[in-house]
């Protein structure tokens, strides 16, 4: 399947790669075709959802930043440190250059304008839908599908910018839903757009993805369990229900994150996995997630086991241990053992095994065990919530002799704490727990490093303030969606 998809687009990836905003707006990314000629095929609308799937697998956004990548460094969850710095707080500098070593403003900068960019392309994939879908796309699935995606992806993209340029704790955090942060956009130009309150965006990102799930109505028995079309990969129906778990709870509406959660523990068709030999990654986990062409070599300056792992990203064998909670090389919990990570008992380094051994070329963005998580902290009854979480410690190989309490909130934010830790690393998410939550202070894996409010919050870029945007927007057609 995976070497079906990439015959058909490959020349697409690579014009992605250099084309601009302006270029792919006009014309076909893989053969310079204009836009109005591709998209009068149904071909085309699918060759053009491909191309966007593939670009959220570049450097920029998935296929490092925002995966294993700067939001991994930024939790401290690496002891590898860029050549040039020996000063762990340097990654926090976000208001000016450096040269040889984090240039965090500068990988911040690129992250933003290329999430923007794939935003523009699935607004123009959205427009010819309105003009020529219903001509073309005259299977009804098919036409749902590439609308049903598109507007979640649309979603998706603009709410990780929210994570990251948005307020810290947004759902506890006086004044929070009102901080002016960024632009929704829906519209396939380059007219200006006003930088909006955090709570407007949350609004407009939940209205994609109802109107979304409206859209992908038609798969909502599919059983990814069992899926032979592979549609893991993409924003399916189970997809758009754990995505909507996810912005509920940030934005600290536990009633509507229950339900959603609930729906996909009960209705997607995965389980709970109690081994990650050969499969670290977890794939069987998965409700969304990229594929990278050859991941493994792809990635490979960034995970790869060797004598001396000195350009990886690898870890000391205590900082693990502190992450796992964990003593040794002796552990219950398999997301610590030699099944996961790879150990170089001499240099005293390990290294995650989930791009490594991970034949099927997964980036996840979705796995099953935060929908447990999300229904953990949402759950009014305390003995529910401690159900929720020790359901997938104990998946994980622990003892429920050690099954954690839920009584209190702060016990209940503490066990959270822990659990993303381990569960996602090197996939993005701590960091994202730490900001929600408003959790500062030392890290217990990096005591060193003394978090606060200010290093959650990143910076507009200097161009988007030179140019990206105004108080109104620009023209008729860029009036809000919601």
């Amino acid at each position: 399947m995976k070497k079906r998809i990439y015959i058909l687009v490959a020349a697409m990836a690579g014009a992605l790669s250099l084309a601009s905003c302006d270029e792919w707006l006009d014309v076909s990314p893989n053969t310079d075709v204009p836009a109005k000629e591709l998209f009068t095929t149904e071909n085309g609308f699918k060759s053009a959802l491909a191309g966007l799937y593939i670009t959220m697998t570049e450097e920029n956004t998935y296929g490092k930043n925002l995966s294993f990548g700067l939001v991994e460094q930024l939790a401290q969850m690496y002891d590898k440190l860029p050549d040039g710095t020996t000063d762990r707080n340097s990654v926090y500098i976000y208001d000016r250059e450096t040269s040889g070593a984090y240039n965090t403003k500068g990988v911040l900068a690129n992250t933003w304008q290329a999430q923007y960019h794939t935003i523009a392309n699935v607004n123009n994939l959205l427009k010819w839908w309105e003009i020529n879908g219903e001509a073309v796309l005259v299977d009804t699935v098919t036409r749902r599908m590439i609308r049903g995606e598109a507007l979640a992806m649309r979603a998706f993209l603009h709410f990780d910018i929210l994570r990251g340029w948005g307020p810290v704790n947004y759902a506890g955090s006086d004044g929070a839903k009102g901080m002016k942060c960024m632009p929704y956009r829906v519209v396939a130009d380059h007219s200006k757009q006003p930088l909006l309150p955090a709570s407007d965006v949350v609004g407009r990102i939940i209205a994609d993805l109802l109107e979304a799930r409206e859209y992908m109505s038609y798969e909502a028995e599919l059983d990814l369990r069992n899926d032979t079309g592979a549609r893991y990969m993409r924003f399916n129906y189970h997809a758009i229900n754990a995505l909507l778990a996810r912005v509920y709870s940030y934005a600290g509406d536990r009633e509507n994150a229950a339900l959603y959660a609930n729906m996909v523990i009960d209705g997607c068709g995965l389980t709970l996995e109690s081994g990650n030999d050969n499969d670290p990654i977890l794939s069987k986990e998965v409700i969304c997630g990229l594929n990278m062409y050859e991941l493994k070599d792809n990635l490979s300056d960034y995970f790869a086991t060797g004598e001396k792992m000195n350009t990886k990203y690898y870890l000391n064998i205590s900082t693990l241990n502190a992450i796992f909670e964990s003593v040794g090389s002796e552990s219950e919990d398999m997301r610590a053992k030699g099944t996961a990570f790879h150990r170089n008992n001499e240099l005293q380094y390990a290294m995650t095994l989930k791009y490594i051994d991970n034949d099927n070329g997964i980036i996840p963005l979705i796995r099953l065990p935060e929908m447990y998580y999300i229904a953990c902290e949402a759950a009014d009854d305390s003995s529910e919530a401690a159900r929720y979480i020790n359901t997938v410690r104990n998946k994980r190989g622990i003892s429920k002799s050690k099954d954690v309490q839920c009584d209190t909130e702060e016990q209940r934010v503490t066990a959270l704490n822990k659990e993303y830790r381990k569960e996602f690393y090197a996939e993005g998410q701590y960091f994202w727990f730490l900001k929600s939550h408003g959790v500062t202070g030392a890290l217990t894996h990096c005591p060193d490093v003394m978090l606060a409010d200010e290093n959650f919050v990143f910076p507009l870029p200097d161009a988007e303030v030179e140019f990206g945007w105004t108080d109104e927007a620009d023209g008729n057609d860029s009036e809000p969606v919601y």
